[in-house]
Formats: structure tokens, C-alpha cells, sequence
């Protein structure tokens, strides 16, 4: 019970990765706080994790919403008395160049992936300071690695790797018992990407298949509770001297 007595927030987590690292921090004790843009998935997790045992409830948050974010925080405090693990992963991944991508995806792009992280983690800090805390910023490889036909989430993920050193420093500084960390995923089978995969030609998927080979060194796509069990690390003791740490869950795709 490694997150016993602790209170978590975790965006994003009606589905996909969100979805499993709630179900892990439940497993290990903690108190989880579901929120999600969709409450009707956000609510069946909740209900699915309370009827196994555990403990969790579930919001609706739009991210971009600064003052939902404040009035969320301040709500978990008054009625749980803390927030002890925030994992900012609510994120979004839409298609396109530097060439063909439009404004108004790069815009939309930025606020979801990148300007959240940096609201969540301010409201976090501010509960969190006196305190202590865990906070977990989800970035990607493609914060790491270019990919040419994504350039408007490339540049929200890398911001959010560079942004979670800072902020870490800043706490560091102020001396804030609070730690802050970036999770890098690689390419995981959410039930979103294998619908997506599901509805390409065969040809498509062949040719994926072949990639996922040629690029992975373990030759296979990861699963959301590989990242759920790298943010419980993250968000426990054990990983109490890590501040500022990428955490790479990739299967060796940026050993090359």
C-alpha cells in the first residue's frame, strides 16, 4: 500500500493511461480524484474502482479552464484535507506539419498539452508547499525525438519536459518538500490507438507492424499500466530523492 493515506488527482483519466494509473494508485492505497472532460467515462472508472475495493470520485474538468482548476484543487483540500499526488495527464495529439498544420490546432494543441500542465502544477504547488507533494507532468518521446508530421504536439511535450525541470528547480529552491517529474511514454496500446490501428487498410497495419519492429528494440508496443506503474514510482517514497527526472518508458525506441 505504497500510496496509503494519500490523495491523488489524476487528469485525463476516463480512459488510456489516465485511466490506469487511477486504477494502480487505487490499488496502493490512495484516495484517486478522476477528472476528465467526458464525466461519463470519468464516472464509470470511479464506479469501477470503488466497487473493487478502493477509493475514488470523479469530476469534470475541462484543463484549459483556469479557474476550474483552482476551484478543483481547493475542493479536493476542503474535503479529503490535502493533495499529495497530482499527475497532469489530460493530453491531446493532432496531425500535422509545420507545413500543412493550422494555427487554430496549434493553438488548441498548446493550451491542452502544455498551458494545463503549467496551471495544475502552480494550484498544486500552492497546496502543496507546506506540506509536500508529488507532482507528474505526462510529456512523450515526441518531447524528446522529432516526428515530422506532429510538429504541434512535439512542441507542447518538449515544453512540458523543459517546464517540469524548471518548476522542480523553483520548488527546490523555495525549499519545498514538493517533487516534480516528467514521464516520457512511448508508443502504448491505448484502446483509442488500437481502434485507430483497427480501422486502417490492412496494408496500413502491416506496414505499422513492420515499423513498431524495425524501431522498437523489444519489438512491441507498451500498455497503459507499463506508464501507470512508472507514475506510482514517481508518485511514492521510494522515488523520494528524484526531482526534475525524465522517466523514459519506451521499450528502447530513443536508445538510437
Amino acid at each position: 500500500m505504497r500510496l496509503q493515506n494519500k490523495v491523488a488527482l489524476v487528469t485525463g483519466a476516463g480512459a488510456g493511461i489516465g485511466e490506469a494509473t487511477a486504477r494502480r494508485f487505487a490499488e496502493e492505497g490512495a484516495v484517486v480524484i478522476i477528472t476528465d472532460i467526458n464525466i461519463l467515462a470519468a464516472e464509470a472508472v470511479a464506479e469501477q474502482i470503488n466497487a473493487s475495493g478502493g477509493k475514488a470520485q470523479a469530476r469534470l474538468q475541462d484543463v484549459t479552464d483556469e479557474a476550474l482548476w483552482d476551484h478543483v484543487v481547493q475542493d479536493i483540500v476542503s474535503s479529503h484535507g490535502s493533495l499529495d499526488v497530482l499527475v497532469n495527464n489530460a493530453g491531446i495529439a493532432l496531425i500535422g506539419s509545420v507545413e500543412d498544420g493550422t494555427l487554430e490546432d496549434w493553438r488548441t494543441t498548446q493550451a491542452v498539452n502544455g498551458e494545463s500542465v503549467f496551471m495544475g502544477t502552480r494550484a498544486a504547488i500552492a497546496v502543496m508547499k507546506e506540506r509536500g507533494g508529488s507532482i507528474i507532468n505526462i510529456s512523450s518521446i515526441e518531447g524528446m525525438v522529432g516526428e515530422p508530421g506532429v510538429a504541434a504536439y512535439n512542441y507542447s511535450k518538449g515544453g512540458v519536459r523543459i517546464f517540469t525541470k524548471s518548476a522542480a528547480l523553483h520548488c527546490a529552491k523555495e525549499g519545498y518538500p514538493i517533487r516534480i517529474n516528467s514521464v516520457h511514454p512511448g508508443f502504448i496500446l491505448t484502446a483509442m490507438v488500437e481502434e485507430g490501428i483497427g480501422s486502417m487498410p490492412e496494408a496500413v497495419q502491416l506496414e505499422m507492424s513492420e515499423r513498431m519492429e524495425r524501431e522498437i528494440p523489444l519489438r512491441t508496443m507498451g500498455e497503459p499500466l507499463d506508464i501507470a506503474n512508472g507514475c506510482l514510482f514517481l508518485a511514492c517514497d521510494e522515488s523520494k530523492y528524484m526531482t526534475g527526472s525524465e522517466l523514459v518508458i519506451d521499450g528502447g525506441y530513443t536508445c538510437h
